[in-house]
């Protein structure tokens, strides 16, 4: 199957004054379309920073980063801002929702600014996803009243609602109990499974790495290696994971 993520020799640095903090050290990656795979490590290992130049939020240093089929350094500020809204969606660790919103209004806000779509078009969208992650209930609510594991399917849905190609995760269980943690991944592998839709998360927690189809494991901003769930259980302190 052809990739939707193709990364090549992906070098990311940050300047700090004069000094330069290297983030990412020549990662090569690629994700088959219907992928659902984990970017595993330990803190600064460089799993956000490789989500941020896949989900066209920032470029690599050097290397290529294809997204789709489109170099994402080559592309505008006006075209990445295209291809963010209509090919990913994004699931944040912080939720990232909208306080003065409702549920629905949060989960419509990705289809008003796509402007494709009537407003009987998006109102059918908008509720078909809130049945699916099971929050139907909670149309009107604002998200200060909804639980942490509420917001997280609200911020799935939001995600999902433009039907991407491909959805990012960052660390998308971390602000949860165990319980709902599960829910929100077998809501994410039935997603997966039904729509084809391809899903790339981050982690460190071993729990969710267990359901993923491959587990990416990068250490000190280095791609280590490539492995089924099984295996990074394994041997996870040689891969420091």
């Amino acid at each position: 199957m052809q990739a939707i993520v193709s990364v090549r020799d992906a070098v990311k640095n940050y300047t700090l004054g004069n000094v330069v903090v290297p983030a990412l050290r020549g990662v090569t990656l690629d994700v088959t379309a219907g992928d659902f795979i984990s970017i595993a490590g330990p803190s600064g290992s460089g799993k956000t920073t490789l989500l941020n130049l896949i989900g066209c939020v920032d470029t690599p240093t050097s290397g290529v980063v294809e997204v789709a089929g489109k170099d994402t350094r080559q592309l505008s500020e006006r075209a990445l801002t295209e291809l963010r809204l209509h090919t990913i969606g994004f699931i944040f660790q912080s939720f990232n929702l909208v306080s003065v919103l409702t549920v629905f209004q949060n989960i419509e806000l990705p289809l008003l600014l796509q402007r494709e779509l009537s407003g009987p078009e998006r109102r059918t969208r908008v509720l078909g996803l809130l049945e699916k992650v099971g929050i139907r209930e909670y149309t009107n609510h604002r998200p200060s009243e909804l639980s942490g594991g509420q917001r997280q399917r609200v911020a799935i849905a939001r995600a999902l609602v433009t039907r991407p190609q491909l959805v990012l995760a960052d660390e998308p269980t971390a602000n949860l109990d165990s319980v709902t943690g599960q829910n929100i991944l077998d809501i994410m592998k039935e997603l997966n499974r039904t729509e084809k839709t391809t899903f790339i998360f981050s982690t460190h927690d071993q729990h969710v790495m267990a359901n993923a189809n491959s587990i990416v494991r990068l250490a000190d901003g280095e791609f280590v290696d490539r492995v089924s769930p099984a295996t990074a259980a394994s041997r996870p302190h040689g891969a420091q994971v």
